[in-house]
């Protein structure tokens, strides 16, 4: 429903967006099963929750939207987007859930300047990933353990023994890993994260354990791609970056990660009397994105309009909205740009 402020200007409700499935050959069946998706795509490998990227638009579930796709909404109402409006209706981000029952393939992604020019005007890829859930031997590869060069990887490609150069780290919840473009990665087995990156789906597959696909033939790789755009200098030790829990009655927030692209603040609202709220701080002229990641709440706004949010909903917040209050016990995580 929209609304006027005191000053007369239209603002925007919030709305819960149903996500898009994807079915790598790598996923499990966590996003139905413990975020109550009931998508049928097997395996369920990653949800995109919100999405304008033409590979898997998502869609509004909730208020004047519901059933629209978000990028028709936002070509129709700009003004959601703030000062990333567009006529094409493209968010500058994309936020995802990924359940990895199997490594993903060892990869790398382009930096903008590479993609536009050889992905077709396509954006690069700067991503995080913050980890929910983690088995107890569940790790990732970021980079190599010593300087390597481009023959030497991919002779060892070919080989199939790329894997004893990879440098190998232990996951646990809570952990947030920033991956830059030509950073070589992957994550492990037994994993579930959240992802937040740029609006792009390039990916550059530099070895894929020898896997096949549904039509038993062997997945791509770009390997000649991939050496072009990867760092190849042994990656720094991983250590998680410092953060300061900030303090306010009933809840408590952290920032994750901030970079050119996009900003992720993690809330921890824990309000059990009734009529306490607390405030969804604006960000100046933009949109907001609320990735529910554990627990439950309710969004207030003008004259006692809500909305019930659930353990793995995505909510969009619209640059024009009213002012929103949240009350719950509840982690999110807060995305902006």
């Amino acid at each position: 429903m929209t609304n006027r402020n005191l000053n007369g200007n239209k603002t925007a409700a919030p709305f819960l967006l149903k996500p898009v499935g994807k079915d790598y050959l790598w996923g499990g069946s966590r996003l139905n099963l413990d975020f109550r998706k009931n998508l049928t795509v097997k395996p369920l490998a990653e949800t995109w929750e919100c999405s304008t990227h033409p590979d898997g638009i998502s869609m509004a579930a909730s208020g004047e939207h519901a059933g629209q796709n978000l990028t028709q909404i936002l070509m129709e109402q700009p003004e959601y987007m703030g000062k990333y409006a567009n006529p094409r209706g493209e968010l500058p981000c994309l936020i995802k859930f990924i359940d990895a029952r199997q490594n993903l393939s060892v990869q790398v992604h382009p930096d903008d300047e590479y993609a536009r020019v050889h992905e077709n005007g396509s954006l690069g890829k700067t991503e995080m990933w913050y980890v929910l859930e983690a088995a107890e031997d569940a790790q990732l590869v970021y980079g190599f353990c010593h300087d390597m060069e481009k023959e030497q990887v991919r002779n060892s490609i070919l080989a199939g023994d790329i894997e004893k150069y990879l440098q190998k780290v232990r996951i646990q919840k809570d952990d947030v890993f920033f991956i830059p473009p030509g950073q070589v990665h992957s994550l492990g087995a037994g994993s579930l994260v959240a992802e937040i990156q740029e609006n792009s789906n390039i990916t550059y597959r530099l070895y894929d354990y020898g896997r096949t696909d549904k039509k038993g033939n062997r997945r791509e790789l770009h390997i000649e791609k991939a050496l072009e755009v990867a760092f190849l200098k042994s990656s720094q030790d991983l250590r998680q970056p410092m953060r300061v829990l900030k303090f306010k009655r009933g809840y408590a927030t952290e920032l994750l990660c901030r970079c050119r692209y996009f900003q992720v603040e993690r809330m921890m609202i824990s309000m059990k009397q009734r009529g306490e709220t607390a405030e969804l701080s604006p960000v100046e002229n933009s949109f907001q994105i609320l990735l529910c990641t554990e627990g439950c709440g309710v969004l207030f706004w003008d004259k006692g309009e809500t909305l019930n949010f659930f353990h793995g909903d995505c909510v969009f917040v619209p640059a024009n909205s009213a002012d929103i209050r949240i009350h719950g016990q509840a982690t999110l995580l807060k995305i902006s740009c």
